[in-house]
């Protein structure tokens, strides 16, 4: 019997809608507008569509939009002056400095002279923190995004073995600490995990994040379970480039019970949790109750 799909595409609809209402009712009954800045270094074409798509859905949710467009020999002086300025913005609740930046520039120096309550990426240092000892903070949207999706599709977590296959600090290793908060038993797995098809078969949940064409062949998923397919892989095929995950979709959609595709996956979560984040920032600066439904 073939997987229930869980579309992504239908479920970030779902909450960006959730992000406009929240939205409305600050301007309404607080008159306050949250607003995101994105900082684009450089012409990344693919960033540039990814910014421009980012501050289409900001603005369609309702909330600010600010971009600050910087040529690729900024220096590392004037790029921690612009995001000094943001950070001293009380009309900024979200700061995102899209990745990668051009090799001159040291992101882990960028990313945490952001203001750690306006990161709505969670990567600053003091978010990562804070969420790996359960305090509250800013996460990551990816991670986010499919926590989401897996309270929505089997409500409690409680006592499900999670297994997360990727240890990146964008995605696995944030992925693996919100599981935990939601009380699933989790097991990071990578690409030198001994027995990893063993590891990953006993999983009720797994989260494929590890960047590899189709690498979870179906065989590997349990019975029944739950596959997040967090990849996002161009190959060739037949003459023809497509996307795939990191998980073999043809055959893991006979075994699991249920299956993100790839694309229409977890893929239009990460832009809607960047909204979401940023109405919890804009909520948690003013000292209001967090938009149920959209923080971890």
């Amino acid at each position: 019997m073939a997987a229930n799909i869980i579309d992504g595409k239908a479920f970030a609809a779902t909450v960006r809608e959730k992000v406009a209402g929240h939205v409305a009712r600050l301007k309404e009954e607080h008159g306050i507008t949250p607003g995101l800045a994105v900082v684009l270094v450089g012409e990344d074409p693919a960033s540039q569509v990814y910014v421009r798509s980012k501050g289409k859905q900001t603005v369609e949710a309702g909330m600010n939009s600010f971009e600050h467009k910087m040529d690729a020999d900024t220096s590392e002086e004037d790029l921690l002056a612009v995001v000094e300025k943001l950070n001293n913005d009380p009309s900024v609740h979200g700061i995102l400095v899209q990745l990668p930046l051009p090799g001159h520039l040291n992101e882990d120096l960028i990313i945490n002279s952001i203001a750690p309550e306006k990161d709505v990426d969670g990567f600053h240092i003091s978010n990562v923190g804070l969420l790996g000892t359960g305090q509250k903070s800013m996460v990551p949207c990816t991670p986010l995004g499919c926590l989401m999706m897996l309270r929505d599709y089997h409500g409690s977590l409680s006592g499900m073995d999670a297994v997360v296959i990727g240890r990146s600090n964008i995605v696995g290793k944030p992925m693996a600490q919100l599981l935990l908060g939601d009380s699933c038993t989790v097991t990071i797995a990578h690409s030198r995990t001994k027995d990893l098809p063993d590891v990953v078969r006993r999983a009720d949940i797994v989260v494929a994040a590890v960047g590899r064409p189709e690498m979870v062949p179906g065989d590997w998923i349990k019975e029944g379970a739950t596959v997040i397919d967090v990849g996002i892989n161009r190959i060739e095929r037949d003459g023809k480039n497509k996307l795939v995950g990191d998980v073999d979709f043809a055959s893991a959609v006979e075994r699991a019970g249920a299956i993100t595709p790839v694309p229409g996956g977890v893929g239009p979560m990460t832009i809607a949790c960047l909204l979401a984040n940023t109405v919890t920032a804009c909520c948690r600066a003013n000292g209001l109750a967090e938009p149920e439904g959209l923080t971890a």
